[in-house]
C-alpha cells in the first residue's frame, strides 16, 4: 500500500481521478459538486470541460471557480450531448444513488471516449462486520447516512460492478481501490472502501 500525493486543493479520491486524466483533455464531470476537480484540471493540465450538477449551492460554487456548469438532473440522461463529445466523462461517488444505473453507464460510453466511475464498496470489511455482528446497515466515512435517509439506492461491490460492465459489454481498462488515502492491492473487494474504474 502506498499513500497518494495530493494537490492541496483536492481530496485524495479526486486526486486519483486527476492523475488518470491526460493533459488538454475535454472533460464532462457528472455531479461535479463545487467544481474542484475541473478547476484543478483546468489549472494544472490545461483541460477544458463542463460540469453537470443539480444542487443550486454547488452550481453557484462551481461558477465562482470559473467552471462551465449546467444545472441538470442526471436521471434525465445525456441526450443533449453528441456521441464522443468529450475525451473523458467522470461520475464520482454518484452511481449508487441513481435510478437508471445501466442507462447512465451506456450513455457515458456513448458521450466520451473513456469513462471514470467511482463508488463506495459495499463489500468493504467494516460494512460486512456492521451487518454481520452489529445487525444493522453500515454507516462509514464513505457511506455516512442512516438506512432511512440515505440517497444511496443501489449498493454494490467490486464484483457486482464488474459483472454489470460485462453484461453491458463495457470494457474495464483499469481499476484502483482505496481505503482512506491509501491504495489497496491485496483483497481489494474486502479491504477497499472506495472503487475507481476506467471504462473504455
Amino acid at each position: 500500500m502506498n499513500t497518494i500525493s495530493a494537490l492541496p486543493s483536492l481530496r485524495s479520491d479526486l486526486q486519483l481521478i486527476f492523475d488518470w486524466i491526460q493533459p488538454e483533455s475535454s472533460v464532462l464531470d457528472l455531479g461535479c459538486a463545487d467544481g474542484s476537480l475541473l478547476a484543478a484540471l483546468m489549472k494544472y493540465k490545461n483541460c477544458q470541460g463542463y460540469g453537470l450538477e443539480i444542487d443550486t449551492e454547488y452550481v453557484l460554487a462551481a461558477m465562482q471557480r470559473g467552471i462551465n456548469v449546467i444545472q441538470a438532473d442526471l436521471e434525465a440522461g445525456l441526450l443533449h450531448f453528441n456521441d464522443h463529445s468529450f475525451d473523458v466523462i467522470v461520475l464520482s461517488q454518484t452511481i449508487q444513488s441513481m435510478q437508471n444505473t445501466e442507462q447512465i453507464l451506456c450513455e457515458m460510453k456513448r458521450v466520451a471516449k473513456e469513462a471514470i466511475v467511482t463508488f463506495p464498496n459495499f463489500g468493504y470489511w467494516r460494512n460486512r462486520l456492521q451487518i454481520c455482528f452489529g445487525g444493522h446497515m453500515p454507516v462509514s466515512e464513505r457511506m455516512p447516512y442512516q438506512w432511512y435517509n440515505t440517497p444511496n439506492i443501489h449498493w454494490c461491490t467490486l464484483q457486482d460492478f464488474e459483472q454489470l460492465c460485462a453484461d453491458n459489454h463495457l470494457v474495464i481498462n483499469e481499476r484502483a481501490v482505496m481505503s482512506g488515502n491509501r491504495r489497496i492491492g491485496l483483497w481489494p473487494n474486502l479491504l477497499g472502501s472506495l472503487a475507481f474504474y476506467r471504462i473504455g
